[in-house]
């Protein structure tokens, strides 16, 4: 994939480092150049410097042509600015921003944004987002994340407890169309349906097939 990241702080030079060792093609932006001394040895992507939401730098970067898009600076309204000319002004598909004030959350859930608080931010968690461009990060607590995705094909027609996978993965909400409810172990889930959930780390792979991309 072509991936753009902009930060190359701790979070962001691990991530491109991360992306660029499994072959990605990888660009980091950083509005300081000192920064680009955090990439490992094993990066072998393009850096550049310059401001993440100018729109010349990002032209630069190749971001029409990109896959993913990772804003992920200590500046939450940067991530956000960033976060919002990757989607509307260049059409990227995936875009995940970092969350580094959880005051500012709020903001980042009305904007529609995949998000990692920074607080509990790991590359690898960000890595797993833009690989898989599934659902929307609402918060994590330990090892479980809590996640909110449309339902595919793979549940349609089946029950929650035939889905749901003991201490692993559990479906607290489900959104079908302008109703909200709670759904009970023989609730026949259908594809489209909205849902919010609960998923240990180790079970996201799992889980996976069940979110429409």
């Amino acid at each position: 994939m072509n991936i753009v990241v902009v930060g190359c702080g701790r979070v962001g030079s691990q991530l491109a480092t991360l992306l660029s060792v499994e072959g990605h093609n990888v660009v980091v932006i950083d509005r300081d150049e000192d920064a680009f001394r955090r990439l490992g040895s094993t990066f072998n992507g393009v850096t550049i410097k310059g401001l993440g939401f100018d729109e010349e730098v990002l032209e630069e970067a190749g971001l029409r042509g990109a896959d993913a898009f990772a804003a992920v600076t200590n500046l939450d309204n940067t991530n956000l600015m960033a976060a919002e000319v990757a989607r509307k002004l260049f059409g990227v598909k995936h875009v995940v921003a970092r969350l580094y004030n959880p005051v500012r959350e709020r903001t980042y859930q009305q904007l529609n944004l995949d998000y990692v608080c920074g607080t509990t931010l790991v590359a690898e968690s960000l890595m797993e987002k833009i690989k898989s461009g599934h659902g929307h990060h609402l918060s994590t607590v330990g090892d479980v994340e809590v996640i909110e995705f449309r339902c595919s094909d793979a549940v349609d027609g089946k029950h929650v407890r035939d889905v749901e996978i003991s201490r692993g993965f559990r479906i607290a909400a489900v959104l079908r169309g302008a109703a909200t409810f709670v759904p009970k172990d023989d609730t026949i889930l259908e594809t489209g349906d909205i849902v919010v959930a609960a998923v240990k780390d180790e079970m996201f792979s799992k889980v996976a097939r069940y979110m429409e991309e």
